[in-house]
């Protein structure tokens, strides 16, 4: 009898208008009951609940962090997604057993000599909200089956397009998959360059 096999997890690249490391303070201080300074950053944020000041917020960590981080549209629309065709399935799954592209980037590229920018912000977008990273895990997982692995954000977002335009990094020999690079950045850059055009940073997300 053949072993069914699940699908690799689903990644996605969602528009974001905040920085993390500018929200994880006040939310950890929210976590406490004391919800001043992070309604004073975020205002008023579609799906999160009113909290009460001296009470502890209803929602996890990592909740709380992606609701805060959305690029909602006006009136609390949902987000609009930077790719709904081709690069969002082909970025999104992989063809690797995690399906996780730019953990493929990283692991079969070579960069130029005297450059280490193009690995430092590809690792920042898959692993910038890891427990290795924070030194806490509270960030990267939440209730749902929420994962949050890292992101770029708006600068850093011209500054990774400009890296991967710039080709001066090389493919490694030991490539798995014939063409796997080339297939990953030509679909990376899609979103990229629509970041770009909406001036926004980019959150990297896991969907098991």
């Amino acid at each position: 009898m053949n072993r069914y096999l699940s699908p690799p997890p689903f990644h996605t690249f969602d528009p974001i208008q905040k920085d993390p490391l500018e929200l994880i303070p006040v939310i950890c201080a929210s976590m406490n009951g004391n919800h001043e300074d992070f309604q004073n950053l975020v205002g008023l944020i579609p799906g999160l609940p009113q909290m009460t000041e001296g009470e502890k917020p209803p929602l996890d960590p990592a909740t709380i962090l992606l609701l805060s981080l959305m690029d909602w549209q006006a009136g609390g629309g949902a987000p609009r997604p930077l790719d709904s065709g081709q690069s969002r399935e082909r970025l999104g799954r992989f063809p690797t057993e995690d399906g996780n592209a730019i953990e493929y980037l990283l692991a079969f590229t070579k960069e130029g000599e005297g450059n280490n920018n193009l690995h430092n912000l590809l690792a920042k977008l898959a692993r910038g909200l890891s427990e290795d990273s924070l030194g806490e895990s509270i960030f990267c997982q939440g209730a749902g089956g929420i994962e949050l692995l890292g992101w770029i954000d708006e600068a850093e977002v011209t500054q990774l397009r400009k890296e991967v335009e710039r080709g001066s990094w090389k493919v490694s020999s030991d490539e798995p998959h014939d063409g796997g690079v080339q297939d990953a950045f030509r679909h990376l850059l899609v979103f990229l360059r629509a970041a770009g055009r909406r001036h926004c940073g980019l959150l990297m997300r896991r969907h098991s």
